[in-house]
């Protein structure tokens, strides 16, 4: 049987595994982020109206350039963070990864690196390698923060091309502050300079604002965002940036032809329309991610503080085995390789509690 590595493939692709969660059929799923709220009725009755009529033109090609959804983006933005941002400012791409994807295709490349600090959102590094982008990992402290100090000296040792920070950060949870993000963007351009990515999949469950006011006066300095966790439309694959008009210029040069589908911009631009009630399940889903880091820690779980709609805590002597033990229990949650944590998702107040349950009775069962 031919395996991947008997293949001419690249270098830097030998022995490397491709990214996803197990998709096991457990009673309760709470491993990949997902909003567990279905989309409520009246928004899935207007995404059939909205692609209905792109139907009816699916013979010629959709708006290369997604005008009206990026202009409805950009409204949104506007309108959740206080901070004005234009249609040229904002990009569109199938899911936040090809975002990512197109940046490093812009900005990396064969010859330049890309820095993030690890634990982070793996696909970073696995994007960034199948750009042919290296990758470098930067450090966190203990407790999973970005200390600036040592920040800043990997910066200016490695001089990456393209730097990434995670707020809030998957898996951790943690968020970063508005003068750190500050601190190495500027080490980054004295370094390099470099672009600089701020990855805010999980901001609308954040305790803290938006960090898109940064890109202000700032042109090497991106936010991307998806639609897969706030809107609860992780079938969409829906992702996009803000950022200078120039780097929306750059993206472009590189963006596949017609790569958003007509029926892609009118699901995305259907949601839209429901912004207020989707974000009232965010709100939700807030006070239950609240909820299972005040009970985890309750049985005694160590629990890293969360920005986002999931949890991480910990810690376990084997973190695996505590996992299969779950699992066990009807309980999917998600081994990152952290050692010593997993990570679980806000899910409903149900799910959460058969979850509850489940970790009360492996610390039970653990306990001398």
């Amino acid at each position: 049987m031919t395996r991947i590595d008997d293949l001419p493939i690249r270098d830097e692709l030998r022995g490397k595994s491709p990214y996803g969660a197990p998709q096991l059929d457990v009673p309760v799923r709470l491993n990949t982020n997902e909003n567990p709220y279905p989309l409520p009725e009246p928004l899935v009755a207007r995404i059939v109206e909205r692609v209905t009529e792109a139907a009816r033109h699916l013979n010629r090609y959709p708006d290369r350039d997604a005008v009206e959804l990026r202009t409805e983006l950009a409204a949104y933005l506007t309108r959740t963070t206080g901070h004005a941002v234009a249609t040229a400012n904002v990009w569109a791409a199938n899911g936040s990864n090809e975002v990512i994807q197109q940046l490093l295709q812009a900005f990396g490349g064969p010859g330049r690196t890309a820095l993030g600090f690890e634990p982070s959102y793996s696909m970073h590094a696995l994007i960034s390698r199948g750009t042919g982008t290296g990758w470098l990992s930067g450090p966190r402290n203990d407790d999973f923060t970005v200390d600036i100090d040592r920040a800043r000296a990997a910066i200016a040792e490695h001089r990456p091309d393209v730097l990434f920070i995670c707020s809030p950060n998957n898996p951790t949870g943690t968020a970063v502050e508005a003068e750190t993000v500050i601190a190495l963007h500027d080490a980054a351009q004295d370094a390099k300079p470099s672009l600089v990515v701020v990855d805010e999949a999980y901001v609308e469950f954040s305790h803290r604002p938006s960090l898109l006011r940064l890109i202000e006066g700032r042109r090497n300095l991106v936010v991307s965002r998806t639609m897969s966790k706030a809107f609860g439309a992780a079938g969409l694959r829906l992702g996009y940036l803000a950022a200078n008009q120039a780097v929306v210029d750059a993206v472009q040069l590189v963006r596949l032809p017609y790569h958003l589908s007509a029926v892609t911009q009118a699901t995305a631009l259907a949601a839209l329309e429901h912004t207020d009630t989707l974000l009232k399940y965010v709100e939700q889903l807030k006070g239950e991610r609240d909820r299972l880091v005040e009970e985890l820690r309750a049985v005694g779980c160590e629990v890293t503080e969360s920005d986002a709609n999931f949890v991480q805590f910990g810690r376990f002597a084997d973190s695996h085995e505590a996992w299969r033990a779950l699992l066990e229990r009807g309980v999917l949650v998600r081994d990152n390789g952290v050692p010593g944590w997993l990570r679980v998702t806000a899910g409903t107040p149900e799910e959460n509690d058969a979850f509850l349950d489940a970790v009360r009775k492996l610390k039970k069962e653990s306990t001398p």
